[in-house]
């Protein structure tokens, strides 16, 4: 009997079948297709969509422009969550459509978190010492038609 071989990530056809979604998403989102006041209001980005392996559920991480009503725009997306499944459905051709989650997009937090640790004194300081223990070795950053 043949081993199936498990993936660490998703498979292609995830990845290609969240596009497709995240794509559809953005699309209904930015014509305005939808009559809630708190989405005609707000800019919603939709960095990405992750999909389950068998494509039945599409989760999809947005995040208002500038971060801000956060809850109220989240609040809004589930309860136009039917109709944004329905036009999912109409523009991307799948045997099922998807049921949409959405969930808040913390990968701008993550990449806030670690600038401000590369930018922190420790790290800073380490740097500087791992300059100076350098200095018999090449700099690899030099011009080579410098002459230096």
């Amino acid at each position: 009997m043949a081993k199936r071989f498990e993936t660490a990530g998703p498979s292609q056809r995830q990845q290609r079948v969240a596009e497709l979604v995240r794509h559809a998403l953005s699309d209904v989102l930015t014509r305005g297709d939808l009559t809630d006041p708190v989405l005609t209001t707000h800019v919603v980005t939709i960095p990405e969509v992750r999909m389950s392996p068998d494509l039945k559920l599409a989760t999809a991480y947005v995040m208002p422009l500038g971060g801000r009503d956060e809850k109220a725009v989240l609040d809004a997306l589930d309860r136009s969550k039917k109709l944004l499944r329905g036009e999912v459905a109409r523009r991307v051709n799948l045997k099922f459509a998807p049921d949409l989650r959405f969930r808040r997009d913390e990968s701008f937090d993550e990449a806030a978190r670690i600038d401000a640790l590369l930018r922190s004194e420790t790290v800073r300081r380490d740097v500087e010492a791992g300059r100076e223990g350098d200095e018999d070795e090449p700099d690899l950053d030099a011009d080579p038609d410098s002459g230096a």
